[in-house]
């Protein structure tokens, strides 16, 4: 999986699953019942994560969107998958 965002944002993880879904790119936020063990105190970032394959829209569309600055750092090896 591509690790696209990091956040503890829940309006931003919201949104980028609404983006997602209106692409038709499959996402899963990781980490979301790590709160429990923290006390909800919002230490942990929650990640979403995307297919390898679907990166590359997955990013632009996150760009298009004015996010830019919330996606993890992309390198070829990230690519090949």
């Amino acid at each position: 999986m591509h690790d696209l965002i990091r956040t503890n944002d829940p309006v931003l993880i919201s949104f980028v699953e609404s983006l997602m879904r209106d692409a038709g790119i499959g996402c899963m936020v990781a980490d979301s019942g790590m709160s429990i063990l923290e006390g909800s105190v919002g230490v942990i970032p929650r990640r979403i994560l995307i297919d390898p394959e679907q990166a590359s829209q997955a990013r632009r569309i996150v760009i298009d969107a004015g996010l830019e600055n919330e996606l993890r750092p992309w390198n070829d090896r990230d690519a090949a998958g």
